[in-house]
């Protein structure tokens, strides 16, 4: 499948905003099943310096700084995608999920490091005897380690009502938990964290999700939105997502962004400013699928 993608992100400040700098990471990744045939990032007012580079976890990031005095900042990506369709894996033959974890335990294995940097806290995610306790009624002695995360991707999914304003970027994952509700970001959170307390190794994805109109209902311009969902890694399988948000296995309608320990990691837009005071934020994504 193909697809347009734009993602427009407005600041509208209060006052004044003399010097901001800025990170964005919205250029899909590249990947055995994905491919990028085109990227482009605009920014207007237009910045006095801008420097694309990759960071630590392989994801695209832009740096740039504006220095002419703006009270508006709007941040355009385009990008055209292609995503194959994937078999999912057999999760039966997956190994079972003690032996996972035995890999994970000191020494580790060279062959192995790069996972291994995903089972230890992060800076929005502490592991916890709570968040190791929700994970273990899908995690039965001896199962095989994907049989297991697709029961807890299900559990996620039917224990948690999606609820857009039930919570904030800044909702502790523990009050999550007991409430019962949240978003894609928070559920994303949850099995990662959840997972980790197992001692397995989970990162966090971002990226967008091809909406569908009701039927008989025109696809509207713009109304899409970024989307998270998680990976675990399995030896001889490699790093497998999971969307608890929709409770299925993301596919040929998932694009995906940036990869990393948390969404700290990998938040669209980032910065600092001078001045600027209140300001509101206006984003809207359009995933347009080509025939």
């Amino acid at each position: 499948m193909t697809y347009h993608l734009i993602h427009r992100t407005i600041y509208e400040y209060a006052s004044p905003v003399t010097v901001s700098h800025h990170a964005a990471r919205v250029q899909p990744r590249e990947l055995p099943y994905q491919q990028v045939d085109r990227f482009s990032l605009r920014v207007d007012p237009l910045p006095s310096v801008s420097q694309p580079r990759i960071d630590f976890f392989g994801n695209h990031v832009c740096g740039f700084s504006i220095q002419a005095i703006h009270q508006r900042l709007e941040i355009t990506a385009t990008s055209r995608v292609r995503v194959a369709a994937t078999p999912p894996p057999a999760s039966a033959l997956s190994p079972d999920w003690e032996s996972v974890v035995a890999l994970f335990s000191d020494p580790v294995s060279p062959a192995v490091v790069e996972p291994y940097q995903f089972v230890f806290d992060s800076p929005l995610l502490r592991r916890s005897p709570e968040l190791a306790d929700y994970a273990r009624q899908s995690f039965v002695p001896a199962s095989p380690l994907l049989l297991a995360v697709t029961d807890l991707n299900k559990r996620l999914f039917s224990d948690f009502k999606f609820d857009p304003v039930a919570t904030t970027v800044a909702t502790p994952l523990e009050e999550v938990l007991e409430k019962r509700r949240g978003v894609c970001q928070d559920f994303a959170h949850l099995a990662v964290a959840s997972l980790r307390s197992l001692g397995l190794p989970a990162r966090y994805v971002s990226g967008y999700l091809r909406t569908h109109p009701p039927a008989g209902q025109p696809r509207l311009v713009g109304a899409d939105a970024s989307h998270a969902w998680f990976s675990v890694f399995c030896p001889g399988f490699g790093w497998v997502d999971f969307d608890p948000t929709n409770n299925l296995l993301p596919a040929e309608e998932h694009l995906t962004v940036a990869f990393g320990r948390d969404f700290s990691d990998v938040s669209p837009v980032s910065g600092v400013i001078t001045g600027g005071g209140a300001h509101a934020v206006n984003v809207s994504v359009d995933v347009e699928p080509l025939s």
